[in-house]
C-alpha cells in the first residue's frame, strides 16, 4: 500500500452553511488536497458514492437528510464501508457522539475546527 499525503488526497465537505465549506475548503486546498463539497445529506451520498473520495468531513446536522442517516447510507455501500467519515458539528452532547459512533462515524470533531488539529487526524486515519 502506497502511502498517502494530502497531494493525491480527496476531501468530501457535507456542510449546509456555505461559510463554514467555504473556509475548511480554502483551508485544505492549502494543505494540497482536492475538495468536492455537498450543502445536505441526499447530495453527499450521491456524492460519495460516484467520487469514492479518500476521506469524507460531515456535518451532523443537515437538511434533506442529516449526517447521521447520509453516513449510514455510504456506509451501506460495500466500497465505502471503510472510508474514513469524520463528525464535523457544533455539538458537543456525549449522547450524539455514541450516536455518531453507532452511525459509521471514524471521529467526532466539534466547531470550532482547529485545522491543523484536523490536518493531523485526516493524515492518522488514512495512515
Amino acid at each position: 500500500m502506497t502511502e498517502k499525503n494530502s497531494e493525491n488526497l480527496t476531501v468530501l465537505i457535507v456542510e449546509d452553511v456555505e461559510d463554514a465549506r467555504l473556509f475548511m475548503r480554502l483551508e485544505l486546498e492549502q494543505r494540497g488536497y482536492l475538495v468536492s463539497e455537498a450543502e445536505d445529506g441526499a447530495k453527499a451520498v450521491e456524492i460519495a458514492l460516484r467520487e469514492h473520495p479518500d476521506i469524507i468531513l460531515m456535518d451532523l446536522t443537515l437538511p434533506v437528510m442529516d449526517g447521521l442517516a447520509a453516513t449510514a447510507m455510504i456506509r451501506n455501500d460495500e466500497q465505502m464501508s471503510r472510508i474514513p467519515i469524520i463528525a464535523v458539528t457544533a455539538h458537543q452532547e456525549s449522547d450524539l457522539r455514541s450516536e455518531a459512533k453507532a452511525s459509521g462515524f471514524d471521529a467526532y470533531v466539534t466547531k470550532p475546527i482547529d485545522v491543523p488539529w484536523l490536518n493531523e487526524l485526516i493524515k492518522g486515519l488514512l495512515i
